[in-house]
């Protein structure tokens, strides 16, 4: 449960993330980079490692102990959250797709490793990887926000880039056998996990 618990946090920091860029057009640059760097580590040996380390997770992990303490302050994130599992779903399914998105990860990846993953053309190309494969897949993540930002091409690929964070978080909650069944009905377990992560 512990690692799993991190997929989770990893899952909701990409998305709160969204939620900042889509509401104030700025990320916190810390908390979207580690979910950003997740994404070009795909042959990590844990899940901690994934995100380089769990003090990465910090407000992850605070926000799901939040969540599952009922005192999440955010409304959005739990449906945001709920959309990025049912993709998840359909994405691994989808083997072209799939095989597309780990190609252009991959020669991605030493741009990001050079310049860093939050950098403008890093987050433009996997916004521009968002929108030409994942964002075809149904049911659509609808992402709600300020208009005046969300009309501004680069903070787009922001939330583009985050969703697709989200989404690598979502596959690794899958693949430690996490489920959606788990976030809805196993709270007492996922908040002492998430208790547990943040000591």
């Amino acid at each position: 449960m512990s690692d799993r618990v991190l997929a989770l946090a990893g899952l909701v920091q990409a998305l709160s993330q969204v939620r900042r860029i889509a509401d104030t057009g700025q990320a916190n640059t810390a908390a979207l980079s580690t979910v950003l760097d997740s994404v070009f580590r795909i042959d990590a040996e844990s899940p901690a490692e994934v995100y380089g380390g769990r003090h990465a997770l910090m407000p992850g992990l605070t926000l799901l102990k939040d969540y599952f303490e009922g005192r999440n302050a955010d409304p959005q994130l739990p449906r945001l959250a709920m959309a990025v599992m049912q993709l998840e779903r359909r994405f691994v399914r989808d083997d072209e797709m799939a095989s597309r998105v780990h190609r252009d990860i991959l020669a991605l990846g030493e741009r990001a490793r050079a310049d860093g993953s939050t950098h403008p053309d890093v987050m433009a190309a996997l916004g521009t990887l968002y929108a030409e494969t994942l964002s075809h897949l149904r049911p659509r993540v609808l992402v709600q926000g300020n208009p005046h930002y969300l009309g501004q091409a680069s903070v787009v690929a922001e939330v583009r880039a985050a969703l697709l964070a989200a989404v690598r978080s979502a596959v690794l909650w899958r693949q430690m056998g996490g489920s959606l069944l788990d976030f809805l009905l196993a709270r007492g377990r996922m908040r002492e996990a998430a208790h547990g992560a943040l000591r």
